[in-house]
């Protein structure tokens, strides 16, 4: 049997987690694992306890382990000066959103930064901002609504039917999205999906305490600048990565995210580490990190890749029950998230936690998808892997004007004008996401040449959105 002499060579410290391994690698070993296999095992959970987090076996000792992890002592001192970062676009950005970018590589675990060129304010980090960090995670700078994401589905037939079947396209549209805050479906109509059966959602009181809301907002969008929309997808040469010819498309592309599950990821845990860090400087109080090795930290990282995995389930839904009633099937699709961290490696070799607040993964070889508004195309991207950028382009053309400027200055006659020269159809859809508001995607993209390349156009033609402003 295995002892506890075998549990200290491995390295287990004295007290509640030693005991625990203990029992645990006994358990494994009645049940027929060999001991050498079994006390892997644990060992496995030691070193990972994140990963062990949701698991009935591992969970308890997974949290024992986190718990006896304590993070090291951290200053909350700012910097005195930022660290250098690079910047494209900078023309387009304003100077509200440089210095909230400025502010965040003022950070002490803050390692590099850059600003994408749709970069404009937002909570913390600017939208259109990248922040790498050290052993840390911040939620406001993946935000609140975690991993929001692009999808677009690409279907053999030529865009020539959205003028011959109009009528069904927008039933579809009308008839399979639910837009909106609190828009949710009913219980006879509700869609099933393996994400909702994920043992995450036990991991933890928060994550149970949201499994029902998924279950409700699960193939749903929010309102403010979320959309599916069916257009024309133009690719420019034969791709052997996206395995299509050169030539239009009939597509559908969509922009939502975690709903309200990510909104209150977001916010519990930034509230968790505002009181880890009472004294730091009330110009980045938004940007309150959690350390890695801490368990909130390990919790919230596990509660965002779940709501990753939502986010992906919505899309996937949404683009099923749409191409359903349009009697589609879909041949190539694309999708990539903007509101994110993940742990990757910096040019300098060093492992940082990236996070990427409104900006699109561009590493090298990786597709992604950058939407203009409801009345201008957007494009489909293939990474260069530029470190410089920490393997990041845009996310969309970027807000020139705030919703309240949009409200104040865009006439709906004006609005309406636009979209009808560019034969744009609009279901839903609030003054506040006028093309006026959204800075020129076309100069947007040029400002980025070197980060990504461009190899398909996306041209909307009937638009569905929320009537109501807002986000989630």
């Amino acid at each position: 049997m295995i002892t506890g002499k075998a549990l200290k060579a491995q390295g287990w410290p004295e007290g509640k987690v030693f005991g625990l391994a203990k029992t645990l690698a006994q358990r494994l070993e009645a049940a027929g694992m060999p001991a050498d296999d079994a006390l892997a095992q644990v060992d496995r959970v030691r070193r990972d306890p994140g990963a062990f987090l949701a698991d009935v076996q591992y969970g308890n000792l997974a949290r024992e382990v986190i718990k006896r992890t304590a993070a090291e002592p951290q200053t909350t001192t700012l910097r005195d000066a930022p660290l250098d970062y690079a910047v494209w676009g900078a023309a387009q950005i304003d100077t509200a959103a440089r210095e909230q970018m400025r502010n965040a590589l003022r950070l002490p675990v803050a390692v590099a930064g850059a600003l994408m060129p749709d970069a404009h304010v937002g909570y913390g980090l600017p939208i259109g901002g990248v922040l790498a960090t050290d052993s840390s995670v911040i939620p406001y700078a993946v935000g609140v609504d975690i991993a929001c994401r692009m999808r677009l589905s690409v279907y053999p037939q030529s865009p020539i039917v959205l003028g011959q079947r109009a009528a069904q396209f927008k039933k579809a549209l009308l008839g399979e999205t639910r837009f909106g805050i609190d828009s949710k479906w009913e219980q006879y109509d509700r869609p099933q999906h393996a994400v909702l059966d994920d043992p995450a959602w036990e991991a933890t009181r928060l994550l149970k305490g949201l499994k029902f809301k998924a279950a409700q907002q699960i193939g749903t969008s929010g309102s403010g600048n979320h959309f599916v929309e069916w257009g024309v997808f133009q690719l420019y040469d034969d791709d052997a990565q996206l395995n299509l010819k050169a030539g239009r498309y009939l597509a559908l592309l969509s922009h939502s995210g975690s709903r309200g599950v990510g909104f209150k990821i977001a916010n519990t845990y930034t509230e968790i580490a505002r009181r880890m860090h009472p004294d730091l400087d009330p110009t980045v109080q938004h940007l309150a990190w959690l350390p890695l090795a801490a368990e909130a930290g390990q919790e919230y990282w596990l509660a965002m890749e779940l709501a990753g995995r939502f986010a992906a389930a919505n899309h996937e839904v949404i683009h099923h029950r749409v191409a359903q009633a349009a009697g589609l099937h879909e041949q190539v699709k694309i999708e990539n998230h903007h509101n994110y961290a993940r742990l990757e490696k910096l040019a300098d070799g060093t492992e940082a936690v990236v996070h990427r607040k409104g900006a699109t993964p561009a590493g090298a070889g990786v597709l992604g998808i950058i939407p203009g508004s409801m009345g201008d195309a957007g494009y489909v991207v293939r990474g260069k892997g530029d470190g410089r950028a920490l393997n990041s382009a845009a996310h969309g053309a970027g807000r020139k004007m705030s919703r309240r400027a949009a409200f104040n200055s865009i006439t709906k006659t004006a609005r309406d004008t636009y979209l009808r020269e560019r034969g744009v159809d609009l279901l839903g859809g609030a003054l506040d996401e006028s093309p006026q508001a959204y800075k020129d995607i076309e100069a947007v993209i040029a400002a980025q040449d070197d980060l990504v390349e461009v190899i398909g156009k996306f041209t909307p033609r009937i638009v569905r959105m929320a009537e109501e402003p807002g986000e989630f």
